[in-house]
């Protein structure tokens, strides 16, 4: 299992419409192939920052196939827009 990690920087005062664009956006995500689940969290020490976990079976689901698919465009569509800075994705496997 890969750990997909993000943290997301939403610009101000779009939060809500953010987190409405995200509940749209999750079945895009869920729906790919070696998918397992995703969750995002919300700051609460700073307004407008989120962190997205995604597990995967492997490395290749996320940057081969989600990256790759329709539905990342679709993805990408719904939510990019919304981040400033664009976020480093990083990737972990369980050690313990």
């Amino acid at each position: 299992m890969i750990l997909e990690a993000a943290f997301l920087q939403v610009k101000a005062g779009r939060e809500l419409e953010f987190e409405a664009a995200f509940k749209m956006a999750s079945p895009l995500i869920a729906a790919q192939k070696g998918y397992i689940q995703h969750s995002v969290q919300r700051c609460l020490e700073q307004t407008g920052k989120y962190l997205l976990l995604v597990e995967w079976d492997t490395l290749e689901d996320h940057t081969g196939g989600f990256r790759g698919s329709s539905e990342y465009l679709e993805w990408k569509a719904l939510l990019h827009h919304f981040y400033d800075p664009f976020p480093v994705v990083e990737h972990f496997e369980r050690v313990l």
